[in-house]
């Protein structure tokens, strides 16, 4: 696959908790502000846009931690706080995560359709499947949904959020004062979409926004994940321990898009990243050591078993070297079964024991850990970016605020030296920031 030799590089923030180590939260170079405090939120977002990142990303959880040992997972509901955070900025893209499993297509068409009105253009949707177990309760049903159904309603949900979204087109607003006219009913007309699961008659009552509608993001990294992602996506959230197997990614996404009618450049594929920088090499490493002497076993227990729909690991020897044998099948979980498949060959790879594959989730939850002077991750985000492994990088700050200062402040600037990442905006809504067109066509 040939890429454009322009290339810029992309660099989102993804925004979460007081840093992404599960015990940033008990750091002392940790923002001491409440998780339910706008202005931590704030000042991260200046700080990015400040840097020119292209957006910040709000995950989402529909479930409650419980126990007396737990991370913290107590975070202001995305689409709220983003519109707030609107308001404190004016040209970072602003992405939020809504699940298609528990939602409806007619009120999150007008969610994001207001957020993309507030922001001027700025509102993207990183589109999600529900798999936590307790979720389903939540919602007043007695199971959750299964994983091939899951994708199943998603298809549907996209398809009816995309009628609605084009149900009322901006240039059906003509606002005649004079003669008495607000719209031109003639443009305006009901989606009528008629699925298995989802149905919904429209038109919606906000007219088109400014980038047509928000930005489709993405992050599944099954089978059935991928196939999604290429019909829909225009930006990708993925997950990868290694450049190698990010690389294998990127060119199958890329692959499956062409295969869609697509271009290769319609679809940013950002992996994550969660940096720890230092002045030098061993002070880098004290920050995971110095996290990682928080954490506890407790945490990541459950937090492991969770992901593999509730399958017991206490049984197991902390420092024991983990066998496949010591994981349920991966291809049976009902859960995100794209990053089960990675723990498990993470562990095989690097012949980890219980404790170091709980210390490795606990930083980054099998997104990519780098350890380093600001040369060094730059070296690495470089590198990358150049070999096919990358359109640039969620970025995933170990601890808020202290190392997404150093990033900005050291890596940044020498990514800009190499001609790599802009030093200013040069458009004003999301879509121009990752290179988009006005809109998808997807088959």
């Amino acid at each position: 696959m040939t890429r454009p030799l322009n290339r810029q590089l992309h660099l989102n923030l993804f925004l979460m908790s007081r840093g992404h180590h599960e015990s940033a939260w008990r750091h002392p170079d940790a923002s001491p502000l409440a998780l339910t405090d706008l202005e931590l939120y704030a000042k991260s977002a200046r700080l990015a846009e400040a840097a020119t990142f292209d957006a910040v990303f709000l995950a989402d959880s529909l479930v409650a931690a419980t126990g007396a040992r737990s991370a913290p997972s107590n975070g202001l509901e995305p689409l709220t706080l983003l519109s707030a955070l609107a308001a404190l900025t004016s040209r970072i893209g602003l992405i939020g995560t809504a699940s298609t499993t528990y939602s409806h297509p007619y009120t999150l068409a007008r969610q994001f359709a207001s957020l993309d009105h507030i922001s001027k253009g700025r509102a993207g949707w990183n589109i999600v499947t529900s798999w936590a177990p307790q979720a389903a309760a939540n919602y007043g049903l007695a199971q959750n949904v299964e994983h091939g159904e899951r994708y199943r309603i998603a298809e549907e949900f996209l398809e009816a959020v995309d009628s609605l979204w084009r149900s009322y087109p901006a240039d059906a607003v003509v606002d005649n004062r004079a003669e008495g006219y607000y719209h031109d009913a003639s443009l305006i007309q009901p989606a009528n979409y008629n699925g298995d699961a989802i149905k919904t008659h429209g038109p919606l009552n906000i007219p088109g926004s400014p980038q047509g509608r928000p930005v489709y993001i993405q992050a599944g990294q099954s089978d059935t994940g991928r196939a999604f992602a290429a019909r829909w996506a225009e930006a990708i959230f993925t997950a990868h321990t290694s450049k190698e197997s990010a690389q294998a990614f990127y060119t199958d996404i890329k692959a499956q898009a062409i295969a869609h009618g697509r271009r290769a450049q319609d679809i940013v594929i950002l992996p994550g990243i969660s940096a720890a920088i230092g002045s030098t090499r061993h002070e880098a490493k004290q920050v995971w050591e110095e996290l990682n002497d928080l954490t506890s076993p407790e945490v990541g227990l459950t937090r492991l078993s969770n992901r593999f729909g509730g399958h017991d690991f206490s049984a197991v020897p902390l420092d024991r070297r983990l066998t496949r044998d010591d994981f349920p099948d991966p291809n049976l979980v009902e859960a995100s079964k794209s990053r089960v498949v990675g723990y498990v060959d993470m562990v095989l790879r690097e012949g980890l024991t219980l404790r170091q594959l709980l210390r490795r989730l606990a930083g980054a939850r099998g997104h990519f850990t780098a350890t380093g002077t600001p040369e060094e991750i730059a070296d690495t985000i470089t590198d990358w970016f150049q070999t096919g492994a990358a359109d640039g990088f969620n970025v995933m700050p170990p601890i808020l605020h202290s190392q997404f200062e150093l990033f900005t402040s050291e890596v940044v600037p020498l990514l800009r030296k190499r001609g790599l990442f802009r030093s200013e905006y040069e458009g004003h809504t999301l879509r121009s920031h990752f290179g988009l067109t006005s809109s998808a066509t997807h088959t």
